[in-house]
């Protein structure tokens, strides 16, 4: 694995310390290891969830582009067990190469296709990264006009002049920005007015069990009030209940996603209608 010096780092022997970083070390060195083996075999894929409109949840508005890596056993690795390891490593700036790659070879398989594919703000400046959005939109100018960029709050934050500089490049392309986990952070709310995300994407906290949190359904309601303030599409994350959908719908949420909808799948059906689950 390369670092950002080109230098190989030395090994720094069996980690020390109390148990609990001991095990916290070894977790992650496993991480690091499992997914620099998947994107060097090619044991990496993108599956696809979708995300409906509250008006008319029977057909997918959407989808949303998730990556996954696979152990030499088969088993599928969900990004939760490995992104925030390599987050600031060049491996997630790999990761969100291929996360790009698989999914604008997805638009250009699919012409009816629209599909958002998540990046971390660091890849922006990511050389590798940066050509292949590039050599997409040249290929076909319509890729552009069906991609959703996603990146996380924390991530848009951390750099906000570059981000700003980045969507505006690219929306005049026809590239939609959503801003994920949105609600997280409360310090970047300061922020929303001078990025113009298209699409808000409410953190998932807020709206597990919401039907019965009227503390959330307060939350989420200030959200969409001021996503709409600055005409921002918005989008409940983690919709898992008959009921959560509902309160959903009755708050003003333009599209859901989430388990009752559909879970994510590494073969999709693209024209086949969303098949509620129960719950």
């Amino acid at each position: 694995m390369q670092y950002g010096d080109g230098q190989m780092p030395a090994d720094p022997g069996p980690p020390v310390g109390d148990p609990l970083s001991v095990a916290v070390s070894l977790r992650d060195k496993d991480a690091l290891r499992l997914v620099e083996e998947a994107l060097d075999e090619g044991r990496v894929a993108l599956a696809f969830q979708p995300i409906v409109q509250s008006t008319r949840t029977d057909r997918p508005a959407f989808y949303e582009g998730l990556i996954r890596v696979a152990e030499k056993n088969g088993r599928i690795v969900p990004a939760g067990d490995f992104i925030d390891v390599v987050e600031g490593q060049e491996l997630g700036r790999r990761l969100d190469c291929e996360a790009l790659r698989l999914g604008t070879q997805a638009l250009s398989d699919v012409p009816g296709l629209r599909l958002s594919i998540n990046m971390s703000a660091r890849s922006i400046g990511y050389r590798p990264w940066a050509r292949i959005l590039h050599r997409a939109i040249r290929r076909d100018e319509s890729i552009a006009e069906r991609l959703i960029l996603e990146i996380t709050e924390r991530s848009a934050i951390v750099m906000p002049e570059v981000v700003q500089s980045f969507m505006r490049e690219f929306q005049e392309f026809g590239v939609c920005f959503a801003l994920d986990d949105f609600g997280s952070g409360f310090s970047s709310f300061r922020y929303l007015r001078d990025f113009y995300f298209d699409i808000i994407k409410i953190d998932g906290q807020f709206i597990r069990g919401i039907h019965a949190s009227p503390d959330d359904q307060v939350m989420v309601r200030a959200l969409i009030s001021l996503a709409r303030h600055f005409d921002m599409l918005t989008v409940a994350e983690f919709v898992e209940t008959e009921q959560d959908a509902r309160i959903l719908t009755e708050t003003g949420v333009d599209c859901m996603q989430g388990h009752y909808f559909g879970r994510p799948t590494l073969n999709p059906h693209w024209d086949a209608p969303v098949s509620r689950q129960a719950g």
